[in-house]
């Protein structure tokens, strides 16, 4: 799942992780050493009595919530790790061997997984009413790191992006203190005019959500697995935006995006920076940083803001 970090298996921590492995699948555990990788929560490896080695997740936020999207995500054809075990304070998954190297052949991989995952749409048994075509949210709301992610299902794009995604987010750094007035005010200003900068309408596409180098593993060249998703069905440009923004890929992932399903003109100058917002208003929140303050301010003054 990622690489080991030193020491690791004696301590308490592992002791109880341990016993709770092994009463949740119904086989000893002979050792766990705790991954490096994570920013929410903890992730061990553990090796069982039987052979197999799985990956458990523990942490504050509600693990069922992560369950439920990798799960929806395997149905759609995406390469993540199987559930084993779902519970709000203990997830236990398929451990994928591999590692983050991001290769060229990898980001044609990555590319292509994407591309076909971003073909999804809803349909009516994922909850919305009427057209399910043109609706943009999730069955539930999901998270993003500790954060809460709101999805009900909206007709509007703009609508959904504006009020569940930048307002939201900027409310809640302003609420701690992360954005001084006039920042909050020229982000007010930017939702207001988002119907003249985002379509109302795009083909509602299913979203990784997180996809960085981390959460990618790989080996020979391909995606063996998309880890620790974010989900809902949106704007398929707001990946693009997030990969760029976390230097998940480079070049040859977006040629070769384009290539499978297109990237219409005005992403790269326009629509980028604004789908950029929302990750660095979670970071700031996150790790509470002013340069992720200062970097909206760019992005802002980037769109004329």
């Amino acid at each position: 799942m990622s690489r080991d970090r030193a020491g690791a298996s004696d301590d308490a921590p592992a002791r109880s992780l341990r016993e709770r492995v092994a009463d949740a699948l119904g086989t000893a555990v002979e050792s766990v050493a705790e991954l490096d990788g994570g920013e929410v929560g903890r992730v061990a490896r553990v090796t069982l009595a039987d052979g197999r080695t799985v990956a458990a997740k523990t942490g504050e936020t509600p693990l069922r919530v992560e369950a439920f999207v990798l799960e929806f995500l395997a149905d759609r054809g995406l390469p993540v790790p199987e559930v084993y075990h779902r519970a709000d304070d203990l997830l236990i998954l398929e451990y994928v061997e591999g590692d983050s190297e991001i290769t060229p052949a990898v980001e044609r991989d990555a590319a292509r997984h994407l591309a076909a995952l971003h073909g999804e749409r809803p349909t009516g048994r994922d909850g919305p009413n009427g057209d399910p075509s043109r609706r943009y949210g999730f069955p539930r709301d999901t998270l993003t790191g500790p954060y809460r992610q709101p999805n009900p299902w909206t007709d509007s794009w703009v609508a959904f992006f504006r009020d569940r995604r930048l307002r939201y987010f900027a409310g809640k750094a302003s609420e701690a203190g992360l954005l001084t007035p006039s920042l909050a005010d020229r982000l007010d200003a930017l939702a207001a005019d988002l119907d003249s900068l985002l379509p109302e309408n795009p083909p509602p596409a299913l979203l990784h959500g997180d996809v960085w180098a981390n959460n990618v593993i790989a080996r020979g060249g391909r995606v063996r697995a998309f880890l620790d998703p974010t989900c809902y069905f949106g704007h398929a440009e707001v990946e693009l935006a997030y990969v760029d923004f976390a230097g998940s890929f480079g070049d040859v992932f977006f040629e070769t995006y384009d290539d499978e399903r297109g990237i219409d003109a005005g992403f790269w100058d326009e629509r980028r920076g604004a789908y950029q917002i929302v990750p660095l208003l979670e970071h700031l929140l996150y790790f509470g940083d002013d340069r992720y303050a200062a970097d909206i301010r760019e992005r802002l003054a980037d769109l004329g803001y």
